[in-house]
């Protein structure tokens, strides 16, 4: 794991007292007179700026004695599951027609309440919302590869099939017999050092990579969901899986590039710059002016700016690695701090020996 400069301390008193989430996972702070380390989104009763001491990682401030919080969880990932969770997750992704009444939460020891309101923190629906989410996914799926819409809907736990069209057409915008002709993009969320990324993807590979904070993500669901003309539902598929197990590989620093289609609906001017992000290699960075005789078009520094903020996959196309002509960072989604922990990994993972480089992803 590699230390990354920190920002300085008076911004990072800032975040803390407003438990800024765009902070998560770029530093820790601890408290003198109580001798416990906290995220910068605790909830807990701030201390005075002078009690304060900054670390960059768990392992700094348990190195200097300090003790993880039991209200925050430092210890964990930014949005991670909760162990009274994780049981009943595994339970549904391995039955995914699963249906679970508030009485079957009870029988588990799970508050219906409780989980109802981690839900809607989370992914921004009811718990029985998710449930029936993963249902329709997995109907949708099935029609796709010619099953019958009796069969899908029976398939799935419903025992009327205008009780099922009717769910599908709320759920997806169309009807189950429509399927054939249109597209469901399963999205997900994928923990990272940094914070929960927006995950979503067709059958045809990764269309969407976004942290869950970034402003503009509602926008661009809406730009995917009308380009596309798909529906996003949540659930995993095959290239959803992939991607997370290679963003760990990349954010442990045994990854430098990425081996995932995808899908990257835009203009030619649009697709030319989002190639030439890809072709960045790790570890360095190229100006706004550098990246557009990189397409051929020395003027067109602006649109090919605008065309970076247009990237809807953080990450895997490389965006963060796109500076200002003076080398000073620039605009970014996912916050200035989190491009220069990016940078400051990959500059950290090209000096270990446990690296591994993958050819860079078709798109």
């Amino acid at each position: 794991m590699f230390t990354a400069e920190l920002p300085s301390q008076q911004i990072m008193y800032s975040a803390l007292l407003e438990k800024n989430p765009a902070f998560e996972g770029i530093f820790f702070f601890a408290v003198k007179t109580t001798g416990i380390f906290c995220r910068p989104t605790c909830t807990a009763k701030k201390p005075k700026a002078e009690n304060v001491e900054y670390f960059s990682s768990t392992k700094e401030a348990l190195s200097h004695g300090y003790r993880a919080c039991k209200i925050c969880r430092p210890m964990e990932l930014p949005g991670q599951t909760p162990s009274w969770l994780k049981i009943l997750l595994k339970e549904i992704n391995d039955q995914p027609d699963l249906r679970l009444k508030d009485q079957d939460l009870r029988t588990r020891n799970i508050d219906p309440a409780r989980i109802r309101r981690w839900f809607k923190q989370h992914h921004g629906m009811t718990f029985q919302a998710y449930l029936r989410a993963l249902r329709i996914n997995k109907a949708f799926g099935r029609i796709q590869h010619n099953h019958t819409v009796t069969d899908a809907a029976f398939a799935s736990g419903d025992d009327s099939l205008s009780g099922f069209s009717e769910a599908f057409k709320n759920t997806t915008g169309f009807s189950p017999s429509e399927s054939k002709n249109n597209i469901v993009v399963s999205v997900t969320r994928i923990l990272s050092p940094l914070g929960p990324l927006f995950a979503g993807a067709t059958e045809q590979g990764i269309c969407l990579l976004e942290f869950t904070d970034r402003r503009m993500l509602e926008t661009q669901i809406k730009i995917l969901k009308n380009r596309l003309k798909a529906a996003f539902i949540p659930g995993e598929n095959r290239h959803l899986i992939a991607l997370g197990k290679q963003l760990k590989e990349y954010f442990s620093g045994k990854r430098t590039a990425f081996d995932i289609p995808l899908v990257l609906p835009g203009t030619p001017f649009q697709h030319k710059v989002w190639q030439a992000l890809q072709e960045i290699p790790f570890g360095e960075t190229r100006s706004y002016q550098e990246q557009a005789i990189a397409i051929g078009n020395p003027k067109a520094v602006r649109a090919v700016a605008t065309a970076n903020g247009d990237n809807r996959i953080a990450i895997v196309i490389p965006c963060h690695r796109v500076i200002g002509k003076d080398g000073s960072l620039t605009g970014y989604g996912g916050g200035l701090w989190r491009k220069q922990h990016l940078l400051d990994l990959e500059q950290a993972s090209l000096k270990s020996p446990k690296r591994s480089g993958v050819a860079s992803p078709q798109s």
